[in-house]
């Protein structure tokens, strides 16, 4: 538990940092919308590519870890829409608690991924960004399809949309690096990383910058079942599928890690595009993030204890 708090504490002062930037005024509020970009389309990318390319995929328990996060995504996704007539929310904030469910923060998952177990957890996060970004994505557009306001587009535009992200497109140039045996070329193996070292921190102040403390002070009954799902229930059932696969203890850290960490910033950018409730989404992200300063060391202590 120590150890953890210890690897968890520094990632949640950039968060902190972040937010102190952005309140004081440090930096211009045009700043931060550019920068974001940067990271999501260049520093992020760099370094899931540098990080799958160079692992030893072969020493981690990739199927099993796999299949325990797809099975309890799964398993609160049927939840989510069983209660949805007990819930009586419209259709938009239904579409932001689902995001605030399903979605995780890469950023933080990596992270504390690295900061515990070194470069082989940077590299099962990696596969675990390869394996939850795709369905997360698909999943939270078809529900904002459905129900939010936006305007509605085809099945296999939606495909199209998640097919272009830039995290995927990543994780696919990494494994196939890696899988051809070519890993990281000279040169441009060096530039890749000295990049994805900046993606993590600025990442995560960027995260720190987006909270929004009025939107979390305004919500309701909604953010409850959203932090309650995300924080509680999903890691817990994580932590039982990995018990039932068998999946050993790296890569059930990270399988309980990223379907234990808040939900991504870019939920709100979807909700605000697609026609979901933006301020409730904004404000899940912020009290997700802020409790799960106390959550994410509790559940993962139990998930190693698994």
């Amino acid at each position: 538990m120590l150890i953890i708090l210890l690897a968890v504490a520094p990632i949640f002062l950039l968060i902190f940092l972040g937010y102190a930037i952005r309140a004081l005024g440090l930096l211009a509020d045009g700043f931060w919308e550019p920068a974001e970009r940067l990271i999501y389309f260049v520093l992020f990318p760099a370094l899931l590519i540098a990080t799958l390319a160079s692992a030893e995929l072969s020493n981690l328990d990739i199927a099993p870890m796999a299949g325990a996060l797809v099975a309890a995504i799964a398993v609160l996704v049927a939840i989510l829409l069983l209660l949805r007539p007990l819930l009586r929310l419209p259709g938009p904030a239904f579409t932001s608690v689902f995001q605030g469910v399903v979605r995780q923060n890469t950023y933080i998952g990596l992270a504390v991924a690295a900061a515990v177990f070194g470069h082989r957890g940077l590299a099962a996060a990696a596969v675990a960004v390869a394996v939850i970004v795709p369905l997360v994505n698909l999943l939270s557009v078809t529900v904002l399809e459905h129900y939010g306001t936006g305007v509605r587009s085809s099945w296999p535009g939606a495909v199209r949309q998640v097919a272009r992200n830039p995290l995927i497109i990543a994780c696919a140039i990494g494994i196939v690096l890696n899988a051809t045996g070519i890993g990281l070329p000279p040169v441009i193996g060096p530039f890749l990383e000295i990049l994805g070292a900046a993606a993590l921190p600025l990442g995560l102040i960027a995260v720190g910058a987006g909270l929004d403390l009025a939107a979390a002070r305004a919500a309701g009954p909604p953010m409850a079942v959203a932090v309650g799902l995300r924080l509680i229930a999903l890691p817990a059932v994580t932590a039982l599928t990995c018990q039932a696969l068998d999946v050993g203890p790296v890569t059930t850290f990270v399988a309980v890690l990223f379907n234990g960490t808040p939900a991504s910033p870019a939920s709100y950018i979807l909700a605000r595009l697609l026609g979901g409730d933006a301020r409730l989404m904004a404000g899940i992200i912020t009290m997700q993030t802020a409790l799960s300063m106390v959550t994410l060391p509790l559940v993962l202590t139990l998930g190693l204890l698994q």
